[in-house]
């Protein structure tokens, strides 16, 4: 499926503003409530073919220690050994491996997320929200994601038994990218 003509030039390299980029994730916590976090330090590059999506690529680098729950303590567990172990694994990375236009303003990009240094497959559902030129004269491009993951297919497996049943944190972890890009010159 080709993409729409407005997409064509589009075509280009972009860099993650990461000023207006969220990176984020919802976790179920005590099986009552749902947490959000985010990372605040990441960097990114996309290459865009609004003529072929399919030749479209991305790739994402993640500064684990920068994770914010909101929570001081909850963050400086999730540093830990007993989560993502960041003194050993600064890093989660994500490199595209293929792309598709799924129709109107929707899009899948499929590639391979590095977790504590387990490379798994991981598919993103993403959405065109547009492209603007911004008053600075940035060209703009916007896009919002989402996919859900196992953490434990990560190594990610350290939990707690509640008393009433079930655990303290979901091994399902939903992912969010709010995503705005700027054209490189």
């Amino acid at each position: 499926m080709t993409a729409t003509p407005e997409l064509a030039t589009l075509t280009g390299e972009y860099t993650l503003d990461t000023a207006h980029s969220t990176i984020g994730f919802t976790a179920r916590h005590a099986m009552v409530t749902n947490i959000k976090g985010k990372f605040l330090d990441f960097t990114g590059t996309l290459h865009l073919d609004g003529g072929d999506p399919a030749r479209s690529t991305a790739a994402l680098d993640v500064t684990m220690d920068s994770i914010d729950t909101g929570s001081a303590d909850r963050d400086g567990h999730l540093k830990s050994a007993d989560f993502f172990k960041t003194d050993e694994f600064p890093k989660m990375t994500f490199r595209s491996t293929g792309a598709e236009s799924l129709g109107g303003d929707d899009y899948r990009i499929t590639g391979d997320l590095t977790i504590l240094g387990t490379t798994k497959p991981l598919t993103i559902d993403l959405e065109f929200n547009g492209a603007a030129k911004d008053p600075f004269g940035n060209e703009r491009v916007g896009f919002e994601g989402k996919a859900e993951i196992k953490r434990s297919e990560w190594g990610l497996t350290w939990n707690a038994a509640l008393e009433t049943g079930g655990v303290l944190v979901s091994d399902k972890i939903k992912l969010n990218f709010d995503i705005s890009a700027i054209k490189q010159a």
